[in-house]
């Protein structure tokens, strides 16, 4: 009799940090990090959504901030960040 080992565990949670970007980003103003930051932060405090620590926060910002860039969903100029007027509809999953 043999047993099946799963060994990778795999848990999808929701992305609250991408969200808030998206979400203030798709005003189409233009922002700098630490702006950006700073309305991302308090906006994530109201829904009770953070953990790990202010710093750390900054950095996993800064990152999926960095993706979004990659992705083409916002443009970087210089230190200035702009969302894409499709934004919000261009990072909401599909059905299938």
């Amino acid at each position: 009799m043999s047993t099946t080992r799963r060994t990778r565990f795999s848990r999808r949670v929701p992305d609250h940090v991408t969200d808030e970007l998206v979400a203030v980003l798709a005003h189409q103003k233009t922002f700098g990090f630490n702006d950006l930051f700073e309305v991302v932060y308090e906006n994530l405090k109201a829904r009770n959504a953070v953990s790990g620590g202010e710093e750390m926060l900054r950095l996993r910002a800064y990152e999926k901030l960095q993706n979004l860039v990659t992705r083409g969903l916002v443009a970087k100029n210089g230190k200035e960040y702009k969302g894409h007027e499709d934004i919000v509809e261009r990072t909401t999953p599909q059905p299938t």
